[in-house]
Formats: C-alpha cells, structure tokens, sequence
C-alpha cells in the first residue's frame, strides 16, 4: 500500500521540489521502478497496480520530470528552437502561430528566442549569436531562423551544430534550406486578375527594386502579360518606399504622367501599405475605385486590406504555412530523412475584395 502522505506534508514537498525519490516513498516502490514507469519503458516488469500507484503519488505530489536531465541523458529534448526578430515586429507573426500549430501536431515545443536585425543583410550579430547559444543549451533538436521579409540572411555558424530551417529567408552563402514564398507567382496571378477583368494598360507600384520581393513580383507581371500578347511600359513601373507615402507619391507620378484618357485603368501595388497611398492619390483626382482604376495588392496586411474602402483585392503572403512547412521540413532533418529541395516555394494566393 502506498505511504500515506498529509497534504501540508506533500505542499511542503512541492515546495522544496519533488524529486524521483519523493515520488517513490510516496508510492511505497524503489525509485528504479519510478524511473522505469516516467519513461515509459516498455519491458519492465512493473504490474498495472504498482504503476497506477506510481501516476496517484506523481498527481498528488505534482511531480514534474526535469527535462533538461531528461533530454541530456537520450540526446532529445521533443524541442524546437526558434530564433526570429517577428517577436518585436507587427507583421509576419502568422509565422510563429503556423510553427506553433505544427510543432504542437508532432509533439514538440518551441521555444522562441527574439533577435534583431539591423539592416536587410548584416544581422545584429551579438543578439543573434547569444540567441542560438541560449537555444543551443537547451538541447533543441533543430533550429527554425525566421525573417519579417523574403530576403537573404548571414545566420551564425552555430546553426550548423544542429538540423536549421530559414523562413521568409534564405542562407545568403547556400548552405541551409529554406522556405520563402512565390513571389513571382504571386505578381503572376495579380496581373492576371487585372486581365481578367479587362484592363490592358496597368501600372506598377514596385518596391525597392533590389530585394526578392520586387524582382519576383515584377517578374511575375511581366508573365503575365507576355502571356495575353503584352508588354510591361517601363514608363508605367515607379519604384518607392514600402510605406502609404511612397505609394501615394508613385501613384502620383504614374497618374500625372498622361493625359486622362491614357492614364492606366488598373494599378498593382507590390504592398498593402502602398496601395493605401494610391487610394488617397486616385481619390484626390476625382477617380473612382474600382470604376475608373481598379487596385490590387500584395501581403494581405489585414488590417490595411479589410479596411480600406473599397475593400483591397491582395495577394496574401503565406506566413502561417510557411511556418508549419518550415516545422515538417526541420521534422524531416531531425529524423534523417532526404528533402525534397534545398529551397521550397510557398504559393501566394489571390484574395478577393472589391477593388477590382
């Protein structure tokens, strides 16, 4: 029989912390037995009376395993690391939740370390490295590194210490795998909308046109109208900063560039933010939209897109399946299974509002 235990006896246990050894005086058994039953050791001869005793006197105590011991004498942790500046940002942290959602499914935690990037290439390499250490002396069985924007990335070199996976990045020396989204798929399909409704003379809105995102995207319109007999007019493309100003002043330039009746009837904005600003220069002229100008986006930043009037017709950046493939990819490494590609591609789907 199990060795009754008084409950200020066993709050004072918990508090001090409950080890194996309590664990096996409150059950009235040998601490092996205790070991052999927390870790579920299929052929021990331990009857289903003693384990049950075993689980009441772990219950009762609140005993809980120490995981760091645990994961140091099998070499695994069930435990992913994530090391990402999402955690400080407001966008992309999609992310993180399809990551979570993911590692949840297959049994695993993540635990998250925020870094900081100071500019699109060169991290803030002291954050970083402190980061994947920290990550590191927890046993983690891989690493996910994952970015705000599509881009490429210097990562530390003790990522290579365990399986890593970059999200919304890639390895700017090609060592690592990645998953970033399609972006030129994504300009593609935008353009396409725009034909499909009947517009044939559309201007653009780009980005900075050096990052993954502009090449892509642009790439992607181009396609398209190549594929209805087009040409992209590089008059009709203006590159400005990734914020409501920049676009509105783009949309400026495009709309004061023409006489009214060859001004463009469409306009694909490369993001939400942007298309924000091309509102305001289109409604300034008197022009409606989707009547006289149709606009299309790009991020589905939702706060923008789902408010805006009309309503913004996007393509939405897959942040939450990125994470969870990034999650499937790094199960796969763990496990010593072969990938498929060295660089997955995500596809951006169209949303559809009223703007178009």
């Amino acid at each position: 029989m199990a060795k009754s235990t008084t409950p200020n006896k066993a709050a004072a246990v918990r508090q001090r912390g409950v080890t194996m050894n309590d664990v096996a005086k409150h059950a009235g058994v040998s601490r092996t037995a205790v070991s052999f039953v927390l870790s579920n050791r299929e052929n021990a001869s331990i009857s289903e009376e003693t384990r049950t005793r075993i689980n009441d006197a772990v219950q009762a105590l609140g005993y809980r395993p120490n995981a760091g011991a645990r994961a140091l004498a099998s070499q695994r942790s069930d435990w992913y690391g994530l090391v990402t500046e999402i955690v400080t940002a407001p966008f992309a942290v999609d992310i993180i939740k399809g990551a979570q959602d993911q590692a949840w499914l297959d049994h695993r935690f993540l635990l998250i370390a925020p870094s900081d990037q100071a500019d699109a290439v060169g991290p803030n390499q002291g954050l970083e490295d402190a980061a994947v250490e920290k990550l590191l002396e927890q046993r983690v069985e891989g690493l996910l590194y994952a970015a705000t924007f599509h881009r490429g990335v210097h990562v530390p070199e003790s990522v290579h210490e365990v399986p890593t996976v970059l999200i919304n990045c890639f390895d700017a020396d090609g060592k690592l795998p990645s998953i970033v989204p399609d972006e030129r798929a994504g300009g593609r399909v935008a353009v396409e909308r725009l034909l499909q409704a009947g517009h044939s003379r559309i201007g653009v809105i780009n980005l900075d046109p050096r990052i993954p995102a502009a090449v892509g995207r642009l790439e992607g319109a181009r396609e398209a109208l190549a594929g209805a007999g087009l040409e992209l007019d590089p008059e009709l493309v203006v590159s400005g900063y990734a914020t409501a100003d920049g676009g509105y002043e783009a949309a400026c330039q495009i709309l004061d560039r023409y006489p009214k009746d060859q001004r463009p009837t469409a306009l694909f904005c490369l993001n939400d933010r942007m298309a924000m600003g091309a509102y305001d220069a289109i409604k300034e002229r008197g022009l409606t939209i989707p009547g006289d100008i149709a606009v299309i986006g790009f991020d589905n930043q939702e706060l923008i897109a789902a408010y805006l009037r009309p309503k913004l017709t996007t393509v939405a950046l897959p942040f939450e399946k990125m994470g969870a493939l990034g999650v499937q990819t790094l199960a796969a490494l763990t496990a010593g299974q072969p990938i498929t590609a060295d660089q997955q591609l995500v596809d951006c789907p169209l949303l559809e509002r009223s703007s178009v």
